[in-house]
């Protein structure tokens, strides 16, 4: 076969944000070479694309598939939807490094996300040089978490300057590695017992690489709008490009407020901030259940959180703090049915798909009671899906051109281990619902705008100059896409179910997707920070 590709006929909508032209893109050594007209070769493998978008493909710049791309490398519910590249060590966790002796408190601490997951000891250089072939192209992060695990434990307490040096240490050993920068998770433990100026320590580290920062912010509740002035701050004092992801208003006292938020980013960066943020287009989130209590309780790790709650004073603190704040990140929620179990490794699965409320009914028990409950008997590893976001918030977002997409999803498949359980359907829809249900169906922004909130801005936010558009000398990914049929089919109920609408996806110029199966190639890469 030819190492020729022409895709024939199509609309280019390059990524660049402009509208859309009909032209034929060639594609040689996995780049491309040409987009023009009538480019006829006898020799190349011709797609044709008529009636179709030939997109760059699009680049998920918030995602966990590390916790299942060692099981699911064809990365099958995200090239399914025109995924090519995926960010991934996101929010504070990573899977490496696993210090000497230390590889089962990160397993018991990433396993209500990574279930099935086999932790090792590794430094990060180790585990990025023997991360498995995968279909998509991924950029790796660090978690902050997990450097602050590896050197405090879950301590809430400022590190000593011998433990400061020990996490700057293992940051440039990850950014030596090719990781493009760390990651934070301000909002849980141990991250949530650090402060700003330990971050801007390593924030230091950061910009001399010139590496970047992504958080999930410390409040995206009650006190969001001084989580984002913490967040802009850091870009401030250390120069350092600040992605915050999956930007949202959770919980009912804070609906209303997405354009307060998109005009206090659009003033930072007036000022020179360089900040950016990213969403999923959904009304639930997704998070471990003890993750929803205060951070305080997982203090001392599993075993003691525990404890703790076997303790009737600490479940009566628990429920004050509740009752007046709401959940810790989440904020106040309608009930206790606005929280379903998604995966519960050590409970049975009959469990997937319930509601808090629809268990406590059941056993005859106070539903905050019963998640207490709960957490104990799962040891703490449960994960869960929450109702906490207002649809009119997400369509702001939706309809705001610089916010990014990303789906805060894994790769996954509705077969083998990654089918278990009810996961949250932005794993499988993220990209298509975009598409299909806010751009065609409810006409929010046009084609091109979410095109390049999909390529051309996630590449620029993360300094990848050979990839989101379509142009020659660019790599070679590339989505083709259907803009009548594409949809999302996931549900909460019935989340395992690909994306229509995607024809063809090319990934480093070998087709992963032809005529909406997959080939089974593995062709993506590691890119590294240029």
């Amino acid at each position: 076969m030819t190492d020729e590709i022409i895709i024939h006929g199509g609309t280019v909508v390059d990524g660049s944000g402009a509208a859309g032209i009909r032209a034929d893109v060639a594609v040689r050594d996995g780049r491309i070479v040409a987009v023009g007209t009538d480019m006829a070769n006898s020799s190349a493998r011709v797609i044709e694309a008529d009636g179709r978008i030939v997109a760059p493909g699009f680049i998920d710049i918030k995602t966990h598939s590390d916790w299942t791309l060692p099981l699911m490398p064809q990365c099958e519910s995200k090239v399914r939807q025109g995924v090519t590249t995926e960010v991934i060590g996101h929010c504070g966790f990573s899977c490496a490094p696993a210090l000497p002796g230390k590889a089962e408190a990160l397993a018991e601490y990433l396993g209500p996300s990574a279930p099935w997951l086999t932790f090792v000891e590794t430094n990060y250089a180790d585990y990025a040089a023997n991360f498995p072939a995968t279909s998509a192209n991924r950029v790796m992060l660090v978690g902050h978490n997990t450097l602050r695990l590896m050197t405090m434990g879950m301590e809430d307490r400022a590190p000593e300057p011998a433990e400061l040096d020990h996490m700057k240490a293992l940051l440039e050993d990850a950014l030596a590695a090719g990781a493009f920068g760390m990651s934070s998770g301000l909002f849980t433990a141990p991250g949530s017992y650090s402060e700003g100026e330990e971050l801007v320590e390593l924030g230091a580290v950061l910009k001399r690489h010139d590496a970047l920062y992504f958080t999930h912010l410390r409040d995206e509740s009650n006190r969001v709008y001084e989580a984002v002035d913490e967040a802009t701050e850091f870009g401030e004092r250390t120069g350092v490009h600040v992605q915050i992801v999956h930007i949202k208003l959770s919980g009912m006292d804070n609906w209303g407020g997405a354009d307060k938020l998109i005009t206090q980013l659009r003033d930072a960066r007036a000022r020179g901030v360089k900040i950016d943020c990213d969403q999923y287009p959904y009304v639930a989130a997704s998070n471990p259940l003890k993750n929803l209590m205060p951070s305080w309780l997982q203090e001392g790790g599993v075993d003691a959180m525990l404890d703790r709650l076997g303790q009737r004073d600490v479940r009566d603190r628990i429920r004050a703090e509740i009752d007046d704040r709401g959940l810790n990140n989440f904020g106040r929620i309608p009930d206790w049915d606005a929280i379903r179990i998604s995966i519960s490794p050590n409970q049975p699965p009959g469990y997937a798909g319930r509601t808090m409320g629809d268990i406590a009914r059941e056993r005859g028990a106070d539903p905050f009671e019963t998640v207490l409950d709960y957490i104990v008997e799962d040891r703490g590893q449960s994960r869960v899906l929450v109702s906490s976001i207002s649809e009119d918030d997400v369509r702001a977002f939706v309809r705001d051109g610089d916010v990014m997409v990303g789906s805060d999803g894994n790769s996954v498949a509705p077969y083998g281990t990654t089918g278990q359980g009810k996961p949250h359907p932005r794993f499988y829809g993220t990209f298509a619902r975009i598409l299909g249900q806010y751009v065609r169906d409810e006409n929010l922004l046009p084609i091109e705008r979410a095109i390049w909130k999909m390529t051309g801005a996630p590449a620029r936010a993360l300094g990848i100059t050979d990839r989101g558009q379509i142009k020659p000398g660019m790599a070679a990914d590339i989505t083709i896409f259907d803009p009548d049929t594409i949809a999302e089919k996931a549900t909460y109920q019935d989340p395992h179910q690909y994306a229509v609408g995607v024809d063809h996806v090319l990934i480093n110029g070998q087709p992963v997707i032809v005529n909406g199966e997959h080939t089974g190639a593995l062709p993506g890469e590691m890119l590294r920070r240029r």
